[in-house]
């Protein structure tokens, strides 16, 4: 197993991370912002599906899911269509107009990472995907449940505790 010191470095890059997220936020078109392209590319990995479903994809409240899907849908992205099943439920589609959206989301992304990594080999940029999809897979797709943690050390100001509970979303 890693040492602690090892550890702390992955954290720090980890959080490094988010500038990356933000470069390819920014090259997002302005009427698709990355809740809306989260959607679209939900829709274009898994198929049709409820909002509910959709919620859990993004790991975000249903009402978040909402605004999101209302986003896409005042621009012809998606279509809520009666679910056979449940007709109090609207199923989730993306419209030829959707798909030309996500074509233009993946022309996008693939051209500045192709910028960025004009370096590395294609053995590294493999190297890098299944490093990250087993990170995903060690934290359940980054939807797990609560984790608990150590209990803090005492110092003269702040009382032990038993343990602390920390879910995805608070940490």
């Amino acid at each position: 197993m890693a040492e602690r010191t090892q550890f702390e470095e992955l954290a720090r890059q980890l959080s490094a991370v988010g500038a990356v997220k933000r470069d390819l936020g920014r090259i997002l078109p302005p009427d698709c912002p990355a809740g809306s392209a989260a959607v679209l590319t939900l829709l274009g990995r898994h198929g049709d599906m409820r909002m509910s479903k959709l919620a859990e994809l993004l790991a975000v409240d249903m009402s978040v899911t909402s605004r999101h899907v209302a986003h896409v849908a005042a621009r012809g992205w998606i279509e809520r269509l009666p679910d056979p099943a449940d007709k109090r439920s609207r199923i989730l589609r993306l419209t030829p107009s959707g798909l030309a959206q996500l074509d233009e989301l993946s022309r996008r992304t693939t051209h500045l990472l192709a910028e960025r990594l004009a370096d590395w080999t294609d053995d590294e940029v493999g190297q890098l995907i299944r490093l990250m999809t087993r990170l995903r897979d060690s934290f359940g797709g980054c939807r797990s449940a609560p984790v608990r943690l150590p209990a803090p050390v005492a110092t003269e100001t702040t009382p032990a505790f038993e343990e602390t509970t920390r879910t995805p979303a608070s940490t």
